[in-house]
């Protein structure tokens, strides 16, 4: 073991420019960091003492002579660009094709059961923003009893209920319904609990208890070699929903980036070894995909901002990595992900700085990187490590 403990902090969707088959995604032009910095000057001070902008210039944001990190980008090598594909690479599973889309509804052989067998009509089967089909849809939603259901560009099928008309359990147990019948072909990435709450007009979505039902990952991925090594994995966020709590022997929500971020210093003072997995969910799920440039660009601040207390928290024999697991460009007509890459920043007290880690074929270089520090055997990905120490 070279490092006692790996912090891999995912900035969700903080993408750092096209990818060369971006066009092919309908994402030509796409730039999370570049354009947002382009439009708003961006105040990131402790990300560009790490090396941030010595990835690739940024707009009033130019690099440092002597970044404190390592510093790169990462390719995602599977198809796709969602949160499922993205966080499978970084654990070492790399998709042959990709989860199914569904930009015009889900068909009738999907539907028809899935009515059925909850003993309701569905409102809505077609693609949408979150906080836009509650809106128009919300009201008829309360009148009838009828789950929203949408997806989006991602692989998804998305149900939203209001609290007041179908409890959490009823709505988490709609959606195991629409988990077991969306297999074979029809096995999107992802089935997502989205209550809300408040009135017409005025509804808002409980992001707390949100729930997420996805595809449980192919054995011998990253936390499941951890866990047969006795590797303990502390997961922050949407980890545990992504990974179906596989591998992972503590488990935190967020409610919010600023309550990720707590819970990820809290993890640091309480966990003694081990992976501390955490993921930053606000840049995607509250401004990437509203289209909303000041709030990503202030979302980014306040991470900026976080980043001294955090590199405090760091002992000796600690690992830090910042990254994320695709891009969401909100200066783009677009609403959806992009196909970009993503940063890499690698410190640690005892970690060489400012080496140029280049260009990573692939996010399972992260998981091989955590899995040839801990000792475990991971196929997918080439490790860094040996270029940090």
């Amino acid at each position: 073991m070279r490092f006692r403990r790996v912090i891999l902090i995912v900035l969700d969707s903080v993408g750092i420019g096209e990818m060369p088959d971006a066009a092919d995604y309908g994402d030509a032009g796409s730039d999370t960091l570049g354009n947002i910095a382009l439009r708003r000057r961006l105040n990131l001070p402790n990300f560009r003492a790490l090396g941030l902008a010595n990835i690739r210039p940024l707009a009033n944001l130019p690099p440092v002579a002597e970044p404190l990190a390592s510093f790169g980008r990462c390719a995602l090598a599977s198809p796709g660009k969602d949160t499922t594909t993205g966080h499978w690479e970084m654990a070492g599973i790399q998709l042959e094709k990709p989860f199914p889309l569904y930009p015009n509804g889900f068909p009738p052989e999907v539907m028809e059961p899935f009515e059925r067998q909850i003993g309701r009509r569905a409102l809505g089967n077609y693609a949408a923003s979150g906080t836009e089909i509650i809106k128009d849809l919300g009201a008829e939603h309360m009148r009838t009893g009828c789950p929203i259901v949408y997806t989006s560009a991602d692989s998804v099928f998305q149900v939203a209920t209001h609290e007041d008309v179908i409890p959490l359990p009823e709505l988490y147990r709609i959606c195991e319904t629409a988990r077991e019948i969306l297999r074979g072909p029809h096995e999107v990435g992802r089935v997502i609990a989205r209550p809300f709450v408040g009135a017409p007009g005025s509804f808002t979505r409980d992001n707390a208890s949100r729930h997420d039902y996805a595809v449980p990952p192919p054995p011998g991925m990253l936390l499941d070699q951890l866990a047969a090594r006795g590797v303990p994995v502390f997961a922050v966020g949407k980890i545990f929903d992504i990974y179906l709590g596989r591998g992972i022997s503590h488990s935190e929500k967020a409610r919010s980036n600023a309550d990720g971020m707590a819970k990820t210093l809290a993890a640091m003072d309480a966990a003694l070894e081990g992976l501390i997995f955490t993921n930053l969910v606000d840049f995607d799920a509250l401004y990437g995909h509203r289209n909303d440039v000041e709030g990503y660009a202030a979302a980014l601040e306040a991470a900026d901002a976080w980043a001294p207390s955090l590199l405090a928290r760091l002992r000796d024999d600690d690992l830090l990595i910042f990254t994320a697991d695709h891009g969401n460009d909100p200066t783009t007509p677009s609403t959806d992900h992009s196909r970009e890459y993503v940063p890499l920043l690698v410190y640690g007290p005892r970690a060489r700085r400012g080496r140029d880690l280049g260009t990573r074929a692939t996010l399972a270089d992260i998981g091989r990187t955590v899995a040839h520090n801990f000792d475990v055997h991971l196929e997918k990905g080439t490790s860094f490590l040996d270029l940090i120490l």
